[in-house]
């Protein structure tokens, strides 16, 4: 007993000062043959020679860590007695279950147990089979991916009597039946698209085939108007301008006017000839802008009394309103407000003063929509 115990110090002793980070092959599927030779040691009580013990051993590995395996071993020895000179067979079958430690280096320790049976055949007597419970300790070193130095120990316990006996072992272990697991290769960067930009950089995805991206993955837009060139019908638009979804320039909004401002003599509503040009240019104006309407507004100086001025305004306007009817604006766009003496621009106790609120005028102004 103290023999296995030191046996076993010293596989885990090796294990601990001998490590050397490379990989072992002892994976998971793997089938193994090793041939052994060790040495063999019989209870005193048996009174057989301890002698040399060859085997092999089939070994599975179920996992990396957990494995099983079938031996047999041979001891070809003597009855212990100077007396006799019997020759011994000792044939001893296990199975046994194993277990592995540090999977990721090149030496493994493990430790076994089992069970089997024990034939001891004793020349001239006879043999004898028992039922046998096995457990030890074992390491193996990895010189290469299918091969491997390995050595063991067993605690062998059978018969009523309860024999122990010490198999110890060295040999090596082939493996084979079982491929190396490779590493998942490193997986294709994906586009999505097909623009030739991966998704991960890609910051336009779903571009339509076809349809040239710059490095990041977005179409192209040469004018900057933020719409993209396979989907502008306008390229080329200058910067600043806004545009809609086909990318062509929206309509700027202008507001466009025009002034009137005729004078009259004293108590008159007559439009004299030097205001005539001014209102053509207003009827020019209207043509020009068929949607715009024009209000136009008399005016009085305060001389007379209120009810009159009132009058005179109103035909004052109306006077101008026919002088655009005849340079062809339309009546239905045209009116007349008279506001008497209620609207001065002047001072009405000047001479002056009085000429410029004896007056028409107006304020014609249009939204109209243009292009950029």
């Amino acid at each position: 007993m103290k023999l296995l115990h030191v046996v076993i110090f010293l596989f885990f002793s090796l294990t601990i000062f001998h490590v050397t980070g490379a990989a072992a092959d002892n994976r998971a599927g793997a089938v193994s043959v090793s041939p052994l030779i060790g040495g063999y040691i019989f209870d005193s009580d048996q009174l057989i020679k301890n002698d040399a013990a060859f085997g092999i051993v089939l070994g599975y590995n179920i996992t990396e860590r957990i494995g099983i395996e079938g031996a047999f071993n041979y001891v070809d020895t003597e009855v212990r007695l100077s007396n006799l000179s019997n020759s011994v067979g000792a044939y001893v079958y296990r199975l046994e279950g194993l277990y592995h430690f540090m999977v990721d280096k090149d030496v493994l320790p493990y430790i076994a147990a089992g069970a089997g049976a024990i034939t001891i055949d004793v020349d001239g007597v006879g043999d004898d089979t028992a039922f046998l419970f096995n457990y030890g300790a074992g390491i193996k070193y990895f010189l290469t991916e299918p091969l491997a130095l390995r050595a063991g120990i067993r605690h062998i316990i059978f018969s009523e009597d309860t024999h122990h006996n010490i198999l110890f072992k060295f040999g090596l272990s082939y493996y084979f039946g079982a491929k190396p697991e490779e590493a998942a290769p490193e997986p294709m960067p994906k586009d999505g698209d097909g623009d030739g930009v991966n998704d991960a950089e890609d910051q336009c995805t779903g571009t339509p085939p076809g349809i040239v991206v710059d490095s990041f993955g977005c179409p192209l837009d040469s004018d900057s108007d933020g719409v993209y060139d396979y989907k502008d019908a306008c390229r080329g638009t200058s910067a600043g301008i806004n545009v809609d979804t086909s990318g062509c320039p929206l309509p700027i909004k202008e507001k466009v006017s025009i002034e009137l401002n005729v004078e009259f003599d004293s108590n008159s509503a007559i439009v004299q000839n030097e205001f005539h040009e001014d209102i053509e240019k207003v009827s020019s104006f209207l043509k020009t802008y068929p949607d715009a309407i024009a209000v136009i507004e008399g005016h009085t100086d305060s001389a007379g009394d209120d009810r009159h001025n009132l009058e005179l305004s109103q035909q004052r306007a109306e006077n101008v309103i026919k002088h655009l009817v005849d340079y062809g604006i339309h009546p239905s766009r045209l009116k007349a407000e008279g506001y008497g003496e209620s609207r001065p621009i002047a001072d009405n106790s000047t001479a002056e003063g009085r000429q410029k609120n004896r007056r028409v005028v107006a304020v014609i102004s249009i939204t109209i929509e243009k292009m950029p």
